[in-house]
């Protein structure tokens, strides 16, 4: 176990450039990994591990403006797919990393989110009009990153995520939905980023966040499941917005994420031995990073992006 003990950093920015190791475009990474999405989770890990010059930036910008509408303001997921405000967001924070806003409209885009608010301030993901409280904080973190918050009714989208907070202190994808810890973080994100986490009791969402850590050292999403990688991320950054990340073991989730690693070929897996992928090495670095591990950059729990990226967007001139 021992041998386990530190990032194989170089590994997994082969493993992500290379895109698994069977073709070396970075469209093959792109289709390979749920789209849009998965531009965001390798290219995100890249510059997390200093890396993101692996990458031509022009490539990835212009094959992110593929995937635009114009008509809408919104992105789809690849070329020639209908847009939804996930991939939207993925697309404004891959532009974000690259320091790319420039190329978009930006009131167009932000006018595509707004209207996917509804009369009690939750948000649709697209015309379909799937609610849930994930799409909350899509379309909040992607406003304001785009300096663009003003549009919505803050007031009443922050008043939605509260009608969805349970008595465990947790939040659910909608009111009365089980508590679940990717909703909990983008309902702590949501408030965070508006901020209202005036609303959350602290001690008592953060307990039944802690109560995540699982023997193994790993943290799970809700109770009686096995531990996973990627709620390294959402339980972490919700227990660093409440600033109650000292409730947990740090040491031993490290410990969990890195035995979670292909040392020889790259990636991280869910858990230890199990194939890897783009999305669990995201989730690991990223949970390394909220941990301060060496070698890898700080990330902003709200944003989730690197923390240099959020500070250019907010120390610099507001557009």
């Amino acid at each position: 176990m021992g041998e386990q003990g530190e990032l194989a950093a170089d590994q997994h920015v082969r493993y992500i450039v290379t895109a698994e190791k069977k073709k070396d475009s970075f469209e093959s990474l792109v289709m390979e990994h749920l789209r849009a999405s998965g531009a965001y989770w390798g290219l995100t890990t890249l510059d997390l591990l200093h890396k993101l010059h692996a990458v031509d930036s022009a490539e990835v910008v212009d094959w992110i403006m593929s995937c635009y509408h114009p008509e809408s303001g919104g992105f789809g997921g690849n070329v020639g797919h209908d847009p939804h405000v996930l991939y939207t967001l993925s697309a404004v924070q891959v532009l974000c990393l690259f320091d790319r806003l420039d190329v978009l409209d930006v009131e167009k885009v932000a006018d595509y989110v707004t209207g996917l608010q509804n009369e009690d301030g939750s948000f649709s993901g697209d015309m379909w009009g799937e609610v849930d409280t994930r799409f909350s904080y899509i379309s909040i973190c992607t406003l304001s990153l785009l300096h663009r918050l003003h549009k919505i009714n803050v007031d009443k989208a922050v008043e939605y995520i509260v009608s969805c907070k349970n008595l465990d202190g947790g939040f659910g994808a909608m009111p009365g939905g089980e508590s679940h810890a990717g909703q909990i973080f983008c309902c702590v994100g949501a408030l965070a980023i508006t901020g209202s986490l005036h609303h959350i009791d602290r001690d008592l969402l953060g307990w039944w966040l802690c109560e995540r850590q699982c023997r193994d050292g790993g943290l799970n999403g809700r109770p009686e499941k096995l531990a996973d990688v990627c709620y390294s991320w959402w339980v972490l950054s919700s227990l660093i917005m409440i600033d109650r990340v000292h409730w947990i073991d740090k040491e031993k989730l490290a410990k969990f994420i890195l035995n979670c690693q292909d040392k020889e070929n790259g990636g991280i897996s869910d858990r230890p031995d199990n194939a890897v992928d783009i999305y669990h090495t995201y989730f690991g670095v990223a949970g390394l990073s909220l941990m301060e591990y060496p070698g890898v950059k700080p990330m902003d729990p709200a944003y989730a992006l690197p923390l240099d990226v959020v500070n250019r967007i907010f120390l610099s001139k507001q557009q």
